[in-house]
């Protein structure tokens, strides 16, 4: 199951790490994701990258503020948030992908972890 964690308050231009369990079966995905919830039903694919040869992919609203990175000797996931931003207030969720390719969609994803709020604000 992936769990999430690292979330908190954090005041605008402030930096956070979250991180996310990865089950040790990731041979099973494609790929990897960080996502959150923008409304009551949808939610914005914040970083994805595949499990063959790391490929990356960003949303164009975190795009060189936001770094995912995959640590498989530990089974971690992580999101590197930089320069937030009220906008980026949000549950954050971590999830796996068994579709082909580098997709950031979230209807790819499924198994979705319980979440972890990112407050930023002054």
């Amino acid at each position: 199951q992936f769990v999430e964690s690292g979330g908190g308050l954090v005041q605008p231009g402030g930096t956070l790490l979250l991180s996310c369990v990865v089950p040790d079966s990731s041979s099973d995905y494609y790929a990897v994701g960080w996502f959150r919830q923008v409304s009551e039903e949808d939610h914005e694919g914040v970083a994805c990258i595949t499990s063959e040869d790391n490929r990356s992919r960003y949303s164009s609203t975190v795009k060189e503020r936001f770094i995912i990175s995959w640590d498989r000797t530990k089974n971690f996931l992580y999101l590197h948030m930089s320069d937030l931003r009220p906008g980026d207030t949000a549950v954050y969720y971590c999830a796996p992908s068994g579709t082909e390719g580098d997709t950031c969609d979230p209807g790819d994803y499924e198994d979705w972890g319980r979440g972890t709020l990112v407050n930023v604000s002054s």
